[in-house]
Protein backbone atom coordinates (compact mmCIF):
# COMPACT_ATOMS: atom_id res chain seq x y z
CA UNK A 1 0.00 0.00 0.00
CA UNK A 2 0.95 3.58 -1.29
CA UNK A 3 2.24 5.92 1.73
CA UNK A 4 -0.25 8.79 2.90
CA UNK A 5 1.81 11.16 0.18
CA UNK A 6 1.81 9.40 -2.35
CA UNK A 7 -1.61 8.77 -2.36
CA UNK A 8 -2.28 12.08 -2.45
CA UNK A 9 -0.30 12.89 -5.25
CA UNK A 10 -1.96 9.86 -7.10
CA UNK A 11 -5.34 11.41 -6.17
CA UNK A 12 -4.16 14.86 -7.48
CA UNK A 13 -3.01 13.33 -10.68
CA UNK A 14 -6.02 11.97 -11.42
CA UNK A 15 -8.45 14.29 -10.75
CA UNK A 16 -6.32 17.23 -12.63
CA UNK A 17 -5.69 15.52 -15.53
CA UNK A 18 -8.56 13.70 -16.01
CA UNK A 19 -10.35 16.63 -15.45
CA UNK A 20 -8.18 18.68 -18.10
CA UNK A 21 -9.34 15.75 -20.49
CA UNK A 22 -12.83 15.55 -20.33
CA UNK A 23 -12.50 19.47 -20.56
CA UNK A 24 -11.45 19.25 -23.98
CA UNK A 25 -13.45 15.69 -24.78
CA UNK A 26 -17.02 18.38 -24.09
CA UNK A 27 -15.99 21.35 -25.04
CA UNK A 28 -16.42 20.09 -28.18
CA UNK A 29 -20.26 18.51 -26.90
CA UNK A 30 -20.98 22.05 -26.33
CA UNK A 31 -19.71 23.47 -29.70
CA UNK A 32 -21.76 20.64 -31.46
CA UNK A 33 -24.82 21.99 -30.17
CA UNK A 34 -24.10 25.51 -30.63
CA UNK A 35 -21.43 26.62 -33.32
CA UNK A 36 -20.26 23.34 -35.43
CA UNK A 37 -23.67 22.68 -37.45
CA UNK A 38 -23.46 26.64 -38.65
CA UNK A 39 -19.56 26.52 -39.23
CA UNK A 40 -18.53 23.28 -40.28
CA UNK A 41 -22.27 21.67 -42.10
CA UNK A 42 -23.92 25.13 -43.46
CA UNK A 43 -25.15 24.06 -46.76
CA UNK A 44 -27.59 21.49 -45.24
CA UNK A 45 -31.40 22.02 -43.67
CA UNK A 46 -30.64 22.99 -40.15
CA UNK A 47 -32.42 19.41 -38.71
CA UNK A 48 -30.16 17.81 -40.87
CA UNK A 49 -26.84 20.05 -40.16
CA UNK A 50 -27.74 19.63 -36.42
CA UNK A 51 -27.80 16.01 -36.78
CA UNK A 52 -24.51 15.55 -38.57
CA UNK A 53 -23.08 17.31 -36.38
CA UNK A 54 -23.87 15.00 -33.56
CA UNK A 55 -22.80 12.24 -35.51
CA UNK A 56 -19.20 13.55 -35.61
CA UNK A 57 -19.78 14.08 -31.92
CA UNK A 58 -21.29 10.46 -31.86
CA UNK A 59 -18.20 9.05 -33.90
CA UNK A 60 -15.52 8.59 -31.37
CA UNK A 61 -17.73 6.39 -29.09
CA UNK A 62 -16.66 3.64 -31.46
CA UNK A 63 -12.94 5.05 -31.70
CA UNK A 64 -12.55 5.10 -27.91
CA UNK A 65 -12.72 0.99 -27.78
CA UNK A 66 -10.03 0.88 -30.26
CA UNK A 67 -7.85 3.52 -28.08
CA UNK A 68 -8.62 2.18 -24.66
CA UNK A 69 -7.18 -1.44 -26.18
CA UNK A 70 -4.00 0.21 -27.57
CA UNK A 71 -3.35 2.40 -24.34
CA UNK A 72 -4.44 -0.59 -21.95
CA UNK A 73 -2.31 -2.50 -23.59
CA UNK A 74 0.78 -0.19 -23.10
CA UNK A 75 -0.62 0.37 -19.21
CA UNK A 76 -0.76 -3.31 -18.38
CA UNK A 77 2.63 -4.43 -20.10
CA UNK A 78 4.53 -0.99 -19.77
CA UNK A 79 2.71 0.79 -16.47
CA UNK A 80 -0.18 3.31 -15.87
CA UNK A 81 2.23 6.28 -15.84
CA UNK A 82 3.13 6.30 -18.73
CA UNK A 83 0.08 5.94 -20.65
CA UNK A 84 -1.54 9.20 -18.77
CA UNK A 85 1.14 11.11 -19.83
CA UNK A 86 0.84 10.22 -23.49
CA UNK A 87 -3.35 10.03 -23.47
CA UNK A 88 -3.26 13.72 -22.19
CA UNK A 89 -0.68 15.19 -24.56
CA UNK A 90 -3.04 13.68 -27.62
CA UNK A 91 -6.14 14.91 -26.29
CA UNK A 92 -4.72 18.44 -25.87
CA UNK A 93 -3.06 18.96 -29.16
CA UNK A 94 -6.42 17.63 -30.85
CA UNK A 95 -8.12 20.30 -29.29
CA UNK A 96 -5.72 23.37 -29.41
CA UNK A 97 -6.11 22.27 -33.34
CA UNK A 98 -10.15 22.31 -33.29
CA UNK A 99 -9.60 25.75 -32.06
CA UNK A 100 -7.68 26.96 -34.81
CA UNK A 101 -9.61 24.85 -37.91
CA UNK A 102 -10.56 27.39 -40.78
CA UNK A 103 -14.70 26.50 -41.50
CA UNK A 104 -16.62 25.48 -44.41
CA UNK A 105 -16.86 28.37 -45.92
CA UNK A 106 -13.16 29.23 -45.55
CA UNK A 107 -11.79 26.13 -47.06
CA UNK A 108 -14.90 23.66 -47.92
CA UNK A 109 -15.52 20.22 -47.51
CA UNK A 110 -11.80 19.78 -45.77
CA UNK A 111 -13.19 21.98 -42.92
CA UNK A 112 -15.40 19.04 -42.03
CA UNK A 113 -13.19 16.45 -43.12
CA UNK A 114 -10.39 18.06 -40.65
CA UNK A 115 -12.59 17.73 -38.25
CA UNK A 116 -14.01 14.72 -38.04
CA UNK A 117 -10.16 13.98 -37.57
CA UNK A 118 -9.26 15.43 -35.00
CA UNK A 119 -12.17 14.55 -32.86
CA UNK A 120 -11.43 10.85 -33.53
CA UNK A 121 -7.68 11.44 -32.01
CA UNK A 122 -9.80 13.04 -29.06
CA UNK A 123 -11.18 9.39 -29.10
CA UNK A 124 -8.08 7.51 -29.12
CA UNK A 125 -6.98 9.95 -26.28
CA UNK A 126 -10.21 9.65 -24.10
CA UNK A 127 -10.24 5.69 -24.39
CA UNK A 128 -6.87 5.21 -22.89
CA UNK A 129 -7.26 7.90 -20.44
CA UNK A 130 -10.26 6.61 -17.94
CA UNK A 131 -9.52 3.56 -16.63
CA UNK A 132 -5.45 4.51 -16.78
CA UNK A 133 -6.93 7.96 -14.03
CA UNK A 134 -9.00 5.51 -11.94
CA UNK A 135 -6.31 2.57 -11.72
CA UNK A 136 -3.60 5.24 -10.59
CA UNK A 137 -5.95 6.26 -7.57
CA UNK A 138 -7.32 3.15 -6.73
CA UNK A 139 -4.45 1.17 -6.61
CA UNK A 140 -2.26 3.77 -4.36
CA UNK A 141 -5.52 3.52 -1.83
CA UNK A 142 -6.40 1.41 1.09
CA UNK A 143 -8.86 -1.07 1.41
CA UNK A 144 -10.91 1.04 4.17
CA UNK A 145 -11.14 4.20 1.44
CA UNK A 146 -10.84 2.54 -1.76
CA UNK A 147 -14.39 3.45 -3.55
CA UNK A 148 -13.53 6.78 -2.24
CA UNK A 149 -10.33 6.90 -4.15
CA UNK A 150 -12.64 5.64 -6.93
CA UNK A 151 -14.64 7.99 -7.05
CA UNK A 152 -12.11 10.94 -7.07
CA UNK A 153 -11.36 10.61 -10.57
CA UNK A 154 -14.98 10.70 -11.50
CA UNK A 155 -15.14 13.75 -10.24
CA UNK A 156 -12.71 14.63 -13.53
CA UNK A 157 -16.10 13.95 -15.65
CA UNK A 158 -18.19 16.63 -14.21
CA UNK A 159 -15.36 18.79 -13.42
CA UNK A 160 -14.40 18.51 -17.31
CA UNK A 161 -18.28 18.95 -18.09
CA UNK A 162 -18.28 22.23 -15.68
CA UNK A 163 -15.21 23.79 -16.95
CA UNK A 164 -16.33 23.25 -20.86
CA UNK A 165 -19.98 24.90 -20.40
CA UNK A 166 -18.58 27.60 -17.99
CA UNK A 167 -15.97 28.89 -20.90
CA UNK A 168 -18.83 28.49 -23.31
CA UNK A 169 -21.06 30.48 -21.15
CA UNK A 170 -19.16 33.26 -20.52
CA UNK A 171 -17.86 32.99 -24.18
CA UNK A 172 -21.65 33.37 -24.94
CA UNK A 173 -22.48 36.21 -22.41
CA UNK A 174 -19.33 38.35 -23.07
CA UNK A 175 -19.77 38.37 -27.09
CA UNK A 176 -22.01 38.73 -29.42
CA UNK A 177 -23.55 36.19 -31.72
CA UNK A 178 -21.67 37.68 -34.51
CA UNK A 179 -18.74 37.61 -32.63
CA UNK A 180 -19.09 34.29 -30.98
CA UNK A 181 -19.78 32.35 -33.96
CA UNK A 182 -16.53 34.45 -35.84
CA UNK A 183 -13.80 33.63 -33.54
CA UNK A 184 -15.32 33.69 -29.73
CA UNK A 185 -16.39 29.37 -29.57
CA UNK A 186 -12.19 29.22 -30.23
CA UNK A 187 -11.03 30.57 -26.91
CA UNK A 188 -12.11 27.48 -24.45
CA UNK A 189 -10.68 25.09 -27.16
CA UNK A 190 -7.21 27.33 -27.39
CA UNK A 191 -6.91 27.67 -23.86
CA UNK A 192 -6.36 24.00 -23.17
CA UNK A 193 -3.31 24.15 -23.96
CA UNK A 194 -2.54 26.10 -20.98
CA UNK A 195 -4.26 23.24 -18.91
CA UNK A 196 -2.36 20.49 -20.38
CA UNK A 197 0.90 22.07 -19.81
CA UNK A 198 -0.22 21.66 -16.10
CA UNK A 199 -1.67 18.45 -16.15
CA UNK A 200 1.47 17.09 -17.85
CA UNK A 201 3.80 18.68 -15.18
CA UNK A 202 1.34 17.11 -12.46
CA UNK A 203 1.38 13.52 -13.53
CA UNK A 204 4.70 13.22 -14.40
CA UNK A 205 5.24 13.31 -10.81
CA UNK A 206 3.49 10.38 -9.87
CA UNK A 207 5.03 7.13 -9.15
CA UNK A 208 3.48 3.78 -10.23
CA UNK A 209 1.18 2.11 -8.33
CA UNK A 210 2.54 -0.64 -6.02
CA UNK A 211 -0.08 -3.11 -7.57
CA UNK A 212 1.28 -2.74 -11.15
CA UNK A 213 4.87 -2.92 -9.38
CA UNK A 214 4.21 -6.59 -7.86
CA UNK A 215 2.73 -7.93 -10.94
CA UNK A 216 5.72 -6.61 -13.34
CA UNK A 217 8.62 -8.36 -10.27
CA UNK A 218 6.64 -11.33 -10.16
CA UNK A 219 6.90 -12.00 -14.17
CA UNK A 220 2.98 -12.05 -14.02
CA UNK A 221 2.29 -9.20 -16.95
CA UNK A 222 0.26 -10.46 -19.32
CA UNK A 223 1.67 -10.95 -22.72
CA UNK A 224 -1.52 -9.85 -24.83
CA UNK A 225 -3.79 -8.82 -22.14
CA UNK A 226 -6.55 -8.02 -24.15
CA UNK A 227 -6.70 -11.80 -25.17
CA UNK A 228 -6.65 -12.90 -21.73
CA UNK A 229 -9.05 -10.38 -20.54
CA UNK A 230 -11.78 -12.13 -23.39
CA UNK A 231 -10.81 -15.33 -22.72
CA UNK A 232 -10.92 -15.37 -18.89
CA UNK A 233 -12.77 -12.11 -17.75
CA UNK A 234 -15.46 -11.71 -20.76
CA UNK A 235 -18.46 -12.26 -18.27
CA UNK A 236 -17.22 -9.51 -16.62
CA UNK A 237 -16.26 -7.69 -19.51
CA UNK A 238 -20.16 -7.44 -20.25
CA UNK A 239 -21.59 -6.74 -17.56
CA UNK A 240 -19.21 -3.79 -16.95
CA UNK A 241 -20.56 -2.97 -20.23
CA UNK A 242 -23.91 -2.97 -19.10
CA UNK A 243 -23.51 -0.73 -15.76
CA UNK A 244 -21.96 1.55 -18.06
CA UNK A 245 -25.15 1.99 -19.98
CA UNK A 246 -27.18 4.21 -17.31
CA UNK A 247 -24.11 6.35 -16.36
CA UNK A 248 -23.25 7.70 -19.80
CA UNK A 249 -26.87 7.51 -21.96
CA UNK A 250 -28.65 9.96 -19.13
CA UNK A 251 -25.87 11.76 -18.53
CA UNK A 252 -25.31 12.96 -22.73
CA UNK A 253 -29.41 13.51 -22.62
CA UNK A 254 -28.66 16.23 -19.86
CA UNK A 255 -25.29 17.79 -20.98
CA UNK A 256 -25.06 17.63 -24.90
CA UNK A 257 -28.72 16.71 -26.02
CA UNK A 258 -30.92 19.15 -23.67
CA UNK A 259 -29.20 22.51 -25.02
CA UNK A 260 -30.32 22.07 -28.43
CA UNK A 261 -33.72 20.95 -27.33
CA UNK A 262 -34.22 23.77 -24.94
CA UNK A 263 -33.00 26.14 -27.05
CA UNK A 264 -34.57 25.35 -30.63
CA UNK A 265 -37.79 23.06 -29.48
CA UNK A 266 -38.95 24.73 -25.97
CA UNK A 267 -37.60 28.85 -26.73
CA UNK A 268 -35.12 28.54 -23.68
CA UNK A 269 -32.12 30.95 -23.61
CA UNK A 270 -29.11 29.88 -24.29
CA UNK A 271 -26.89 31.09 -21.90
CA UNK A 272 -29.84 29.84 -19.58
CA UNK A 273 -29.33 26.64 -20.66
CA UNK A 274 -26.14 26.18 -19.85
CA UNK A 275 -26.29 27.94 -16.92
CA UNK A 276 -28.73 25.54 -15.58
CA UNK A 277 -25.69 22.24 -16.49
CA UNK A 278 -23.51 24.44 -14.62
CA UNK A 279 -25.16 24.40 -11.37
CA UNK A 280 -26.22 20.62 -11.40
CA UNK A 281 -22.68 19.63 -12.68
CA UNK A 282 -21.12 21.75 -9.39
CA UNK A 283 -24.08 19.73 -7.53
CA UNK A 284 -22.33 16.76 -8.59
CA UNK A 285 -18.73 17.33 -8.32
CA UNK A 286 -19.36 18.27 -4.31
CA UNK A 287 -21.74 14.55 -3.99
CA UNK A 288 -19.52 12.37 -5.75
CA UNK A 289 -17.12 11.84 -3.06
CA UNK A 290 -19.90 11.95 -0.26
CA UNK A 291 -21.04 9.00 -2.12
CA UNK A 292 -17.87 7.62 -2.48
CA UNK A 293 -17.30 7.62 1.29
CA UNK A 294 -21.12 6.07 1.46
CA UNK A 295 -20.01 3.39 -0.45
CA UNK A 296 -17.22 2.83 1.66
CA UNK A 297 -19.93 2.10 4.83
CA UNK A 298 -22.55 0.27 2.88
CA UNK A 299 -21.62 -1.06 -0.40
CA UNK A 300 -21.03 -0.26 -3.99
CA UNK A 301 -24.03 -2.20 -5.08
CA UNK A 302 -26.86 -0.42 -3.22
CA UNK A 303 -25.94 2.85 -4.41
CA UNK A 304 -25.80 1.98 -8.28
CA UNK A 305 -29.04 0.44 -7.65
CA UNK A 306 -30.35 2.98 -6.23
CA UNK A 307 -29.61 5.69 -8.60
CA UNK A 308 -30.21 3.12 -11.80
CA UNK A 309 -33.57 2.94 -10.61
CA UNK A 310 -34.42 6.60 -9.84
CA UNK A 311 -33.17 7.38 -13.08
CA UNK A 312 -35.56 4.81 -15.13
CA UNK A 313 -38.46 6.62 -12.99
CA UNK A 314 -37.13 10.16 -13.66
CA UNK A 315 -37.19 10.32 -17.39
CA UNK A 316 -40.48 11.47 -17.88
CA UNK A 317 -40.19 13.95 -15.12
CA UNK A 318 -37.09 15.51 -16.51
CA UNK A 319 -38.73 16.47 -19.64
CA UNK A 320 -41.76 17.51 -18.34
CA UNK A 321 -40.47 20.55 -15.96
CA UNK A 322 -38.06 20.79 -18.81
CA UNK A 323 -41.02 21.72 -21.04
CA UNK A 324 -42.75 23.99 -18.81
CA UNK A 325 -40.30 26.47 -20.53
CA UNK A 326 -39.53 27.63 -16.89
CA UNK A 327 -35.93 28.62 -15.93
CA UNK A 328 -36.20 27.46 -12.56
CA UNK A 329 -38.02 24.30 -13.24
CA UNK A 330 -35.43 23.60 -15.95
CA UNK A 331 -32.46 24.04 -13.10
CA UNK A 332 -34.42 21.72 -11.34
CA UNK A 333 -34.66 19.08 -13.48
CA UNK A 334 -30.95 19.25 -14.18
CA UNK A 335 -29.89 19.19 -10.44
CA UNK A 336 -32.12 16.24 -9.70
CA UNK A 337 -31.46 14.45 -12.95
CA UNK A 338 -27.50 14.94 -13.17
CA UNK A 339 -26.82 16.62 -9.65
CA UNK A 340 -28.65 13.82 -7.58
CA UNK A 341 -29.68 10.93 -9.30
CA UNK A 342 -26.44 10.55 -11.43
CA UNK A 343 -24.30 10.99 -9.18
CA UNK A 344 -24.28 7.71 -6.84
CA UNK A 345 -24.04 6.29 -9.87
CA UNK A 346 -20.80 7.25 -11.14
CA UNK A 347 -19.35 7.93 -8.07
CA UNK A 348 -19.32 3.57 -7.68
CA UNK A 349 -18.65 2.67 -11.03
CA UNK A 350 -14.77 2.92 -11.40
CA UNK A 351 -14.71 1.18 -8.03
CA UNK A 352 -17.20 -1.73 -9.26
CA UNK A 353 -14.84 -1.76 -12.21
CA UNK A 354 -11.85 -2.39 -10.46
CA UNK A 355 -12.82 -4.48 -8.45
CA UNK A 356 -13.89 -7.38 -10.72
CA UNK A 357 -10.64 -7.68 -12.77
CA UNK A 358 -7.82 -8.84 -11.41
CA UNK A 359 -4.28 -6.55 -11.49
CA UNK A 360 -2.49 -7.94 -14.49
CA UNK A 361 -5.10 -7.38 -16.95
CA UNK A 362 -7.19 -4.76 -14.94
CA UNK A 363 -6.45 -1.79 -17.54
CA UNK A 364 -7.77 -3.42 -20.27
CA UNK A 365 -10.99 -5.12 -18.32
CA UNK A 366 -12.32 -1.67 -17.28
CA UNK A 367 -11.33 0.42 -20.13
CA UNK A 368 -13.16 -2.34 -22.75
CA UNK A 369 -16.26 -2.05 -20.34
CA UNK A 370 -16.25 1.54 -20.16
CA UNK A 371 -15.71 2.22 -23.73
CA UNK A 372 -18.03 -0.53 -25.44
CA UNK A 373 -20.57 1.14 -22.60
CA UNK A 374 -20.17 4.20 -23.77
CA UNK A 375 -20.14 3.75 -27.39
CA UNK A 376 -23.41 1.37 -27.43
CA UNK A 377 -25.54 4.41 -25.66
CA UNK A 378 -22.83 7.82 -24.76
CA UNK A 379 -22.10 9.40 -28.26
CA UNK A 380 -25.25 7.64 -29.72
CA UNK A 381 -27.70 8.83 -27.30
CA UNK A 382 -27.80 13.12 -28.73
CA UNK A 383 -28.00 11.46 -32.28
CA UNK A 384 -30.66 8.74 -31.18
CA UNK A 385 -32.58 11.65 -29.47
CA UNK A 386 -32.58 14.01 -32.25
CA UNK A 387 -33.58 11.34 -34.68
CA UNK A 388 -36.43 10.34 -32.45
CA UNK A 389 -37.44 14.22 -32.16
CA UNK A 390 -37.27 14.19 -35.97
CA UNK A 391 -39.96 11.07 -36.58
CA UNK A 392 -42.55 12.03 -33.77
CA UNK A 393 -43.10 15.53 -34.41
CA UNK A 394 -40.95 16.82 -32.01
CA UNK A 395 -42.17 15.07 -29.11
CA UNK A 396 -40.43 14.29 -25.83
CA UNK A 397 -42.23 10.83 -25.06
CA UNK A 398 -39.74 8.70 -27.18
CA UNK A 399 -36.91 10.07 -26.00
CA UNK A 400 -37.70 9.52 -22.30
CA UNK A 401 -38.90 5.90 -23.36
CA UNK A 402 -35.29 5.25 -24.94
CA UNK A 403 -33.76 6.33 -21.81
CA UNK A 404 -36.13 4.22 -19.34
CA UNK A 405 -35.05 0.93 -21.54
CA UNK A 406 -31.55 2.37 -21.69
CA UNK A 407 -31.02 2.08 -18.24
CA UNK A 408 -33.26 -0.97 -17.81
CA UNK A 409 -29.85 -2.39 -19.29
CA UNK A 410 -27.86 -1.57 -16.47
CA UNK A 411 -30.38 -2.40 -13.42
CA UNK A 412 -30.34 -6.22 -15.17
CA UNK A 413 -26.40 -5.48 -15.18
CA UNK A 414 -26.43 -4.45 -11.51
CA UNK A 415 -28.77 -7.34 -10.49
CA UNK A 416 -26.59 -9.96 -12.05
CA UNK A 417 -23.20 -8.28 -10.45
CA UNK A 418 -22.00 -9.22 -6.69
CA UNK A 419 -21.32 -6.94 -3.95
CA UNK A 420 -17.43 -5.98 -4.30
CA UNK A 421 -17.01 -4.41 -0.98
CA UNK A 422 -14.04 -6.02 0.57
CA UNK A 423 -12.54 -7.79 -2.40
CA UNK A 424 -8.26 -7.79 -2.87
CA UNK A 425 -6.80 -5.81 -5.66
CA UNK A 426 -3.43 -6.33 -4.99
Amino acid sequence: MANARQQRKALIASLVGNSIEWYDYFLYGTATALVFNKLFFPSFDPVVGLMLSYLTFALPFFIRPLGGIVFAHIGDRIGRKKTLVATLMLMGVSTVLIGLLPSYESIGVLAPILLVTLRVIQGMGIGGEWGGALLIAVEHSDEKKRALYGSVPQMGVPIGLLLGTFAMSLTTFLTTDEQFLSWGWRVPFLISAVLVGVGFWIRNGVEESEAFQKVKESGEVAKVPLVETLKHHWKEVLLATGMKVVETAPFYIFSTFIISYATKFVNMDRTVVLNSITISTLVCVLLIPVMGRLADRVGRRPLYLWGTVAMILYTFPYFMLVNTGSNGLLILANVIGLGIIWTPITAVLGTLYSEIFSTKVRYTGVTLGYQLGAALAGGTAPLIATALLSRYDNSYVPVAIYLMLASSLSLLAILLTKETKGRMIH
